[in-house]
């Protein structure tokens, strides 16, 4: 029994990589983005030592980085677990954002992380979009999708445009 728990526990702590998967009806939008290194990718997360999910949401961004405790180099999230004390982390692996287009009818990726500790549990998309018009040289800057819509008017083309039912979703991959 006691190697098994030696195991779990080493398990615990292994990095996880994971990838956001969008879904949304994209009309007369040609692609949705994250808006810049600064974006904040609002996340959820759930701590793999203890199990604790806290009531609200956490934010990670490219261009924040912190230090993770025993010199072992930073992350772009670094958390302490209230229940078991923990401290977890989290990083956006460079290159890995990549924005939703219209061609993907299905769930696409959009960004990869790595883990070590934490596991996300949901994603909530709020502002800092970045969307683009399609058949058309309009960009809507900073898009709101907190209520997973959003809609606007092209005047270079004179017409709706609008973002309508997003989805996510958390896919584990190997590295």
């Amino acid at each position: 029994k006691q190697w098994y728990q030696r195991r779990v526990r080493a398990n615990l702590r292994k990095n996880m990589f994971l990838e956001l998967h969008l879904s949304a009806n994209l009309e007369n939008i040609e692609s949705l983005a994250a808006d810049g290194q600064d974006f904040r990718w609002y996340i959820k997360i759930k701590c793999s030592n203890c199990g604790e999910i806290p009531d609200h949401f956490v934010y990670v961004s490219q261009d924040e980085s912190s230090e993770v405790k025993g010199g072992r180099g930073s992350a772009n999230l670094v958390v302490k677990c209230k229940m078991c004390s923990r401290e977890n982390s989290l990083n956006i692996i460079p290159g890995s954002v990549k924005p939703y287009c219209k061609d993907n009818a299905q769930f696409a990726s959009v960004v990869k992380f790595e883990s070590r500790g934490i596991e996300v549990v949901e994603f909530e998309p709020r502002s800092g979009w970045l969307a683009k018009g399609a058949e058309s040289p309009t960009v809507f800057p900073n898009v709101d999708l907190s209520d997973k819509e959003w809609c606007d008017y092209d005047e270079n083309e004179d017409r709706e445009v609008g973002i309508y039912d997003v989805k996510s979703k958390f896919v584990s991959v190997k590295s």
